[in-house]
């Protein structure tokens, strides 16, 4: 079976020689068309049907994490492989919580380019085993912050915590712990930077999921201590 490919990056001199490359690969790869920027990936993506988009992060009117995002959302039968130069940790984990199948560096060798797509047809991962090393010690290492993140959460906070999974505004929190609602606030803010977390319904979420809520909502607003 031969993989269409789409290749889609901003660098003109750089898709002619990916191209070329895939040239000498007939027997596996076929490219179909290529973009330069991230709008362009998306509407090709919908023209063309390729197996598999090439995609760089670093592209104008729509960068490749962006672009990746609608294919995924859209296509969802499209296979994105980041090829990138970017060894940014962060653009890693967003590239995998977007459900691509592979992140690849520039610097790949072509024989291993290849064979990492080879194995997307049988639904393996495009991935080197320097990154995936890299993300698998990054995912390990949210963990355990996150684990100390919750140890590191006041008594006050807890509570805060416990409040808000329970369904409580702030009004109503600062109200029953006889604070502001500026204090409340503030311990909010406080709790979802150490548990790394985004906005309250993520904390309400984690709270649950963590045990830390195992009463109904009207014993906890009823039974915490106030002061």
């Amino acid at each position: 079976m031969t993989i269409k490919v789409l290749i889609a990056d901003d660098h003109k001199l750089f898709r002619q020689g990916l191209i070329s490359l895939m040239k000498t690969r007939e027997d596996l790869v076929e490219v179909i068309g290529e973009a330069e920027t991230g709008k362009d990936a998306v509407r090709l993506a919908e023209q063309l049907h390729p197996d598999v988009v090439l995609m760089d992060i670093y592209m104008p009117h729509g960068d490749g994490l962006k672009a990746t995002k609608e294919i995924r959302e859209r296509f969802p039968g499209i296979a994105v492989v980041i090829l990138t130069a970017s060894e940014n940790d962060e653009h890693l984990y967003e590239a995998v919580k977007l459900g691509v199948s592979g992140y690849l560096l520039k610097s790949l060798d072509a024989k291993e380019l290849f064979e990492l797509l080879a194995g997307i047809i049988e639904g393996e991962a495009a991935m080197t085993r320097s990154m995936a090393t890299r993300l698998l010690k990054g995912v390990a290492k949210r963990l355990m912050d996150g684990a100390k993140g919750e140890e590191a959460l006041t008594e006050r906070e807890l509570i805060v915590l416990r409040l808000v999974a329970s369904g409580a505004s702030n009004p109503k929190i600062a109200e029953k712990l006889s604070i502001s609602v500026n204090t409340v606030k503030s311990h909010l803010k406080n709790i979802l930077s150490k548990l790394q977390l985004e906005n309250r319904t993520q904390a309400a979420a984690y709270a649950v999921k963590s045990g830390l809520v195992s009463n109904s909502k009207d014993n906890l607003l009823d039974n915490h201590p106030s002061g």
